[in-house]
């Protein structure tokens, strides 16, 4: 199975719809409002300076957020699509950006210097086969010393949509539509195929490729409504409620190439 140009061909389609969708609000970012979220910012902090690498970018909006947060930022995504809004984004608002098509695995060796942060958030990990590969190339694109920041859906909520929590060779194959708020109809279903990841998988392949891990934190909440039943208890923090209780939607890792 070619999954790399199935879910390239499908996250081609999903940009074109997310552009124009309320979910992304190309229009209120445009107007200088950052799509990056409480989560990031809060635990990411000093990057004004610094040389900024987001891994799996989309069109590039939380990437363009950062550079006005002055990081000197590389975009990298498959979607040639998204990529191409990307670049049209940055020169629309007059932000200086680098951003390149290519799957995070092929990026190893398209990349031409290094970095003092990499960053990867929301829905991203899904889309790899092998967190083994995922975690060398964060390593090796790092500045001894640099930053590896991700925040990223918990598995937890993956089992509860039906899907493995340890990973399996196989991947899982759907056709669906996008997420909710984004274009969800059937007008815009796509086969993707995806991989599930453990949080141990996580953490232990990050620690193989040379990442001391700084900081894990968990969230009983998703700064976006994308998930089916969630409520709102606080502005922009969804909760999933399961037997009285939230479970966890969000995990963050930070952590030091050493």
């Amino acid at each position: 199975m070619d999954y790399l140009n199935i879910n390239k061909q499908a996250w081609n389609e999903r940009a074109k719809v997310h552009f124009d969708s309320s979910f992304y609000d190309v229009p209120s970012f445009l107007a200088g409002n950052s799509s990056l979220t409480e989560i990031e910012t809060a635990e990411l902090t000093d990057v004004a300076g610094k040389s900024l690498l987001h891994l799996q970018c989309h069109f590039g909006l939380d990437t363009l957020s950062w550079a006005r947060l002055g990081a000197n930022v590389t975009g990298v995504d498959l979607s040639d699509e998204a990529i191409d809004k990307a670049r049209e984004l940055a020169t629309q608002c007059n932000i200086e950006a680098e951003f390149v098509c290519a799957d995070v695995y092929e990026f190893a060796n398209k990349r031409s210097k290094s970095f003092d942060i990499v960053f990867t958030s929301f829905g991203a990990i899904c889309w790899l086969p092998c967190l083994t590969k995922w975690a060398q190339v964060i390593s090796d694109s790092l500045n001894q010393g640099g930053t590896f920041y991700m925040a990223e859906f918990h598995p937890v909520q993956d089992v509860l949509d039906g899907y493995p929590y340890f990973h399996q060779a196989e991947p899982d194959v759907v056709v669906e539509g996008s997420y909710t708020q984004a274009g969800n109809n059937s007008d815009h279903e796509q086969t993707m195929v995806t991989w599930a990841h453990s949080l141990s998988e996580v953490i232990n392949a990050l620690i193989q490729a040379g990442i001391r891990i700084d900081a894990v934190n968990e969230f009983p909440f998703s700064p976006y409504n994308c998930f089916e039943n969630l409520i709102e208890k606080q502005p922009k923090q969804f909760q999933s409620i399961v037997k009285g209780q939230p479970i966890p939607l969000v995990f963050s890792i930070k952590g030091t190439k050493c």
